[in-house]
């Protein structure tokens, strides 16, 4: 496979990648888009004509985001609903109003490096949760609406799946001392290994997904790890760090692609070692072995919470 290359680079922003493009007729969820680089994500997509749902766990905090958008569009484009990607219940709830097709499913909810170890009402460990049984439950839940006109998946991963493969033996750090970083790094190629198996299991019905990584951007992710530590030369602002999610879900280059992973709005180089988390995608997080290993896994254990 060819790698996918851009006009586009690390200083671009998310409207550099837009222009040109016409979102008008499409429907939008972007889970966490009431802050951050969801928010610039949500902000971006509906400028370009799309119908925006922030999926948020706290509505009325974003509903002055969602009302800045729409004075700044002349539009009412831009809705909130209510979503904890990580209480099941919660998932159901959004899946079962969901009304007529979805294009664009941006799973951009996050967790990061949580100092000790929680737990969801089922035992699972919460980044895991958080980052990627929540996003599957709710792709697969919304997999009819994505299916109805083909759409395309984003997962936002990061350079931290470079700390940790999934750890199949001990997912929820049952046996294994907690650590913050390593279960971080776990839930990141989670993400990864999600966008190769939906495209495997959906692309057949029009549906793909590639992973992303935003980059680095001071937000509200990094309250647990005592700021941004990199370089100020590999800092990002937040339209910056939506630019890589705006072209996965809207480059004319992607079309019928998925399954990769991206970094500075280009497709990511292999990398075989952790390297500080540079950059680079590790072979173990595009394994389709693996990817199938944790769907499955995944899938069983979404099975027994219902």
């Amino acid at each position: 496979m060819a790698r996918i290359t851009t006009p586009f680079d690390f200083s671009s922003t998310a409207a550099d990648v837009i222009t040109g493009i016409d979102l008008s007729g499409r429907r939008a969820v972007v889970t966490g888009g009431g802050s951050g680089i969801g928010l610039e994500t949500a902000r971006t997509l509906a400028g370009a004509g799309a119908d925006v749902t922030l999926a948020v766990r706290r509505p009325g905090a974003a509903e002055m985001a969602a009302s800045d958008i729409n004075a700044a569009i002349g539009s009412t484009r831009v809705r909130v609903a209510a979503l904890d990607v990580a209480d099941q219940d919660s998932v159901d709830a959004f899946v079962r109003t969901w009304r007529g097709p979805l294009h664009l499913l941006i799973n951009n909810a996050g967790v990061m490096a949580l100092p000790a170890l929680e737990r969801t009402v089922q035992g699972w460990e919460m980044q895991f949760a958080t980052n990627h049984l929540g996003h599957l439950a709710l792709a697969t839940g919304l997999q009819p609406a994505l299916a109805q006109e083909g759409a395309r998946i984003v997962a936002l991963s990061s350079s931290g799946h470079l700390i940790s493969p999934v750890v199949f033996d001990d997912i929820n750090f049952n046996y294994r001392p907690y650590d913050p970083l390593l279960a971080y790094g776990q839930s990141k190629t989670a993400t990864v290994l999600f966008a190769v198996a939906a495209t495997n299991h959906w692309a057949r019905d029009g549906i793909t997904a590639n992973a992303v990584m935003p980059g680095a951007i001071a937000t509200n992710l990094q309250r647990h790890t005592g700021g941004l530590r990199t370089p100020a030369e590999r800092r990002k602002t937040p339209q910056q760090g939506a630019a890589t999610t705006i072209t996965a879900a809207t480059s004319p280059l992607l079309e019928g692609i998925g399954g990769r992973y991206f970094e500075d709005n280009n497709e990511a180089v292999h990398v075989h070692d952790g390297n500080g988390w540079a950059s680079g995608v590790a072979p173990y997080a595009l394994d389709p072995d693996n990817a199938e290993r944790l769907w499955t896994a995944s899938d069983r254990l979404l099975s027994t919470s219902a």
